[in-house]
């Protein structure tokens, strides 16, 4: 377990456990679709007045920041998973999806230098306890990690929605919103790995993403 400066513990972990193969290999599939659209627009030249390029520079860079905790989190996570079918079929899920916030990250620090500012850069390490402490997974078990997983893709689902909003470039909105689809397949993907292990839930629980949502979406340890 990592902890930072301030003691608290750097429990992150973004890891889905608990899935059948098959289960695995569809939802990646998925989720590698959906982040291929957009992220050309997302490295294109900006020509928006200062004021919006500076607005959306800080958008996209808080949006990079996560990019670079989901990163981390999957790194983390990929050491705590057994090695049985089952956490070999995890793995191959968070490979994938981990690839997506790869080129989620370039991306979106492309586009941040494009607007004439500095991408932030990755942190050693990130705290998610407050997760672990709502109950919304843990790493003492393949499937709280997947529980953890899957609030961890949900809330970024809900951000990119929420942000993409306020950029002002609308080649921007449409490349945010193209990523934003891509962590709701992710979670989807982690729904379906647990419908495949027989735990009865929706694949898709709610017609929308949002906060308003979330609780259908998060599964409690």
């Amino acid at each position: 377990m990592r902890h930072n400066s301030d003691g608290s513990s750097g429990l992150i972990l973004p890891c889905r456990k608990s899935l059948s193969r098959r289960g695995v290999l569809v939802g990646g599939a998925v989720a590698g679709l959906s982040s291929a659209i957009g992220l050309s627009a997302l490295a294109r030249p900006s020509r928006a007045s200062t004021a919006d390029q500076a607005n959306d520079a800080k958008i996209l860079n808080n949006a990079l920041y996560y990019e670079h905790q989901a990163i981390w989190a999957y790194q983390f996570a990929a050491t705590k998973l057994s090695d049985t079918e089952v956490g070999r079929a995890v793995l191959a899920l968070a490979k994938r999806n981990m690839t997506d916030h790869m080129a989620h990250r370039d991306a979106l620090a492309e586009a941040v230098r494009s607007l004439g500012a500095t991408p932030v850069m990755a942190e050693d390490s990130y705290d998610l306890s407050a997760y672990i402490q709502r109950g919304e997974g843990n790493l003492d078990s393949d499937v709280n990690i997947a529980k953890l997983a899957l609030a961890l893709e949900t809330d970024a689902a809900i951000a990119y929605t929420t942000e993409v909003a306020s950029l002002k470039t609308p080649a921007l909105i449409s490349a945010g919103a193209s990523i934003g689809s891509t962590e709701s397949a992710h979670a989807t993907a982690i729904r379906a790995a647990f419908i495949s292990l027989g735990v009865g839930i929706d694949y898709v629980p709610a017609s929308f993403v949002s906060a308003d949502t979330r609780t259908d979406w998060v599964l409690k340890v």
